[in-house]
């Protein structure tokens, strides 16, 4: 980390409001901060707390009239960039300041190649020769860790994966060299090997050119890694500034305390998470007095009516909280006082009755490559490749792996969504792949599915009661619709929502509730199976722990089975009782938690785990960076299909597949480094250095 030096950027009482058919929305409410030249600045917070249009406001990227003119300062290395005209605007924004957005796919034009869109940013601000223009993008694709730069130049962003596309965002932003990079949310929904690469690559280049940094984001293991100093706002409003460490090992406000409490990492083992009931209150009807006031374990009478202030609590450390101002309260309380450990509930454990309730042999997941005027088949993409696995009785199985390795496939083929090319699926004993379709009606009662995107798998012509009663209608649950209306109550109650919600339509809730919704339709025909499609996918850590603490209570409750399908590892961690680790169709390696966790046997799952962002700057993980992406699963590398990104790769690993290998009677993987099959060769010496690691 660098060490402050001169401001590049000034922030004070900056304000931004949005006129809205509800009122006025204070979506930024007199804000300060100063960010140094070569220093990393992070806002985090909940969706809704104005980190964004903070953003916006200092690229003065808000429109008229919507917005009202930002009030405050925003001086940017001595200009006042509120008070400069348009024109000058323009001048610094893309030259001075630059902007990674939040979703690549939609900040890129997809109708312009990538290296028109780089070209247009140096030919606007540097005012070169279109042949140097040229020449300095493909400099900027190399430093950005793309491969055949010049290659990539003409092709279109429909043309690269998520990675990739983030990375031609990066190159945009750092085309003229800017003083200042914005970065909102510029790892959401990345892999976690892919999200390494990213921060990585942002890390070199403001070592390298002096940038400074303003870092947006929701996740909390990313700040931990790579913010000098952190803002924490709450609706509108920077209720704590602290360095990094000062932060996560004495956190002064009530929100910081249980946003850290919330993280399933710092979570003691046994424990179910802590969590902030409630959510952020709309810009429109900010409460009177402290904003977090309704959701606060540290709340008392004068909060309702007093808006504090920030005071200093120690050098270069401060929080708007009541219980540090001297005038106000009695007692002072200290940073040590705001964590709470609540009411945690211990955990459940999976009950050991070695029951296997789903059993998977040799499934096969291939989607066809249609070609030509008669859409004849040319190919086939090979999203599950052969797989075996068990998930037994009233467990948790997690199914791990970077986006495009079939696991959503999987799941999907499990439950019959898709039709498998081979192998079978028996549920309870029975073979789900040999029924004809008018059999599976009742199997599907009994397997459910809660999917990733919960807005999208929810109709939105339909309330949330009609939703609900649709799956119990279908499959005969319930005497008459009133009888269906009280279940649908009850489900609501279950995944803690009030009864009024069931004339309500999906636009109307929060990502969480939404979630919430879709865990009440699962649960609407009684099931016994869930597959758990990245159910906390892009939610914030807060509402991440209530979906977590649902599913174990659930669970518990009902006898329910999970396989949990997801990227964050740290959620795997806490929740899952096996995990199976997947790429480009096939399982590489699998165990119990604590086996995959604590000894990781495939050079695949060592990179993925270190990979995990830790909130502990004292843990001392030893990050491993994958070169590349994953294969496109058309065409997979002969041999061990990871060879060509895995750093201990041998010669034997491009001539065929291992066998897998047992260690014990739940862990095994596939890998050289481990085979016992194969005949001694002189590379053997790297599987002892291997296992000594």
């Amino acid at each position: 980390m660098n060490e402050p030096n001169e401001v590049v950027l000034s922030v004070r009482g900056l304000s931004t409001h949005f006129r809205t058919p509800d009122g006025v929305a204070r979506a930024v409410d007199n804000i300060s901060f100063d960010i140094h030249r070569g220093e990393t600045f992070a806002l985090v917070g909940e969706s809704g707390c104005g980190k964004s249009v903070t953003a916006l406001s200092i690229m003065q990227l808000v429109q008229k009239p919507a917005g009202f003119t930002p009030a405050g300062v925003i001086d940017y290395k001595g200009i006042d960039i509120l008070r400069i005209p348009e024109y000058k605007k323009r001048e610094v924004r893309g030259n001075e300041i630059s902007m990674i957005f939040q979703e690549p796919m939609t900040s890129l034009n997809p109708v312009l190649t990538v290296g028109t869109q780089i070209v247009e940013v140096i030919e606007r601000h540097r005012q070169v020769s279109r042949d140097e223009a040229r020449r300095q993008a493909i400099d900027m694709l190399d430093q950005v860790r793309i491969p055949e730069a010049s290659q990539r130049l003409g092709e279109y962003p429909h043309q690269l994966s998520g990675g990739m596309k983030q990375r031609v965002m990066i190159a945009i932003a750092l085309a003229c060299r800017p003083g200042l990079l914005i970065a909102d949310e510029p790892t959401t929904a990345l892999d976690v090997t892919i999200q390494e690469q990213i921060l990585s690559l942002i890390r070199d280049l403001r070592e390298e050119l002096g940038t400074a940094v303003l870092l947006i984001t929701h996740d909390l293991g990313v700040v931990a890694e790579n913010a000098d100093r952190i803002g924490v706002m709450y609706a509108g409003k920077i209720v704590e500034q602290a360095s990094r460490d000062r932060l996560f090992s004495s956190p002064a406000h009530p929100y910081t305390a249980r946003l850290l409490q919330s993280l399933p990492s710092r979570q003691e083992p046994g424990q179910a998470l802590q969590t902030i009931e409630g959510r952020v209150p709309p810009a429109t009807d900010f409460p009177e007095g402290c904003r977090f006031a309704d959701r606060c374990h540290k709340v008392i009478d004068s909060c309702r009516t007093w808006d504090p202030e920030m005071i200093d609590i120690a050098d270069g450390h401060g929080a708007a909280c009541i219980h540090y101002d001297a005038s106000r309260v009695p007692a002072l309380l200290t940073p040590a006082d705001m964590v709470d450990p609540g009411e945690a509930r211990p955990r459940t454990d999976a009950p050991d009755s070695g029951t296997v309730l789903v059993s998977i042999r040799g499934l096969q997941v291939f989607y066809p490559i249609k070609s030509g005027l008669f859409q004849q088949t040319v190919g086939h993409v090979r999203a599950v490749d052969s797989v075996d696995l068990d998930i037994p009785k009233g467990s948790t199985v997690a199914l791990v792996g970077e986006s495009g390795c079939g696991k959503t496939s999987l799941g999907k083929a499990l439950l019959h969504i898709v039709k498998p090319a081979g192998g079978r699926v028996l549920f309870d004993g029975t073979d789900l792949t040999s029924l004809p379709r008018r059999e599976l009606k009742p199997f599907r009662r009994r397997l459910q599915i809660v999917f990733q995107d919960p807005f999208g798998s929810l109709n939105p012509r339909m309330m949330v009661g009609e939703i609900l009663a649709e799956g119990m209608e279908v499959h005969g649950i319930g005497e008459n619709r009133q009888d269906r209306q009280d279940r649908a109550v009850d489900l609501l109650h279950r995944v803690g929502l009030s009864a009024d919600v069931v004339n309500r339509y999906p636009h109307a809730f929060s990502g969480g509730q939404r979630q919430r919704i879709g865990i009440a339709r699962a649960l609407a025909v009684e099931p016994e199976f869930i597959v758990c499609d990245e159910p906390t996918s892009a939610l914030d850590v807060s509402v991440q722990a209530q979906i977590i603490n649902l599913l174990e209570e659930l669970q518990a409750d009902l006898g329910l089975t999970y396989l949990l399908i997801t990227h964050d590892l740290s959620v795997v961690e806490y929740i899952a009782d096996e995990v199976a680790v997947m790429y480009l169709g096939k399982i590489v390696e699998r165990g119990t938690r604590e086996e995959i966790f604590e000894q990781p046997k495939h050079p695949y799952t060592r990179a993925l785990l270190s990979a995990i962002p830790q909130t502990d700057p004292e843990s001392g993980v030893q990050k491993i960076t994958l070169p590349g992406d994953v294969p496109s699963p058309i065409s997979p590398p002969d041999g061990c299909h990871f060879h060509p990104r895995c750093l201990d790769r041998l010669p034997h690993c491009a001539d065929a597949y291992p066998e897998e290998t047992i260690f014990t009677s739940t862990h095994a993987c596939r890998c050289y480094l481990h085979s016992t099959t194969r005949s001694m060769g002189p590379w053997d010496h790297r599987r002892q250095e291997h296992e000594e690691r």
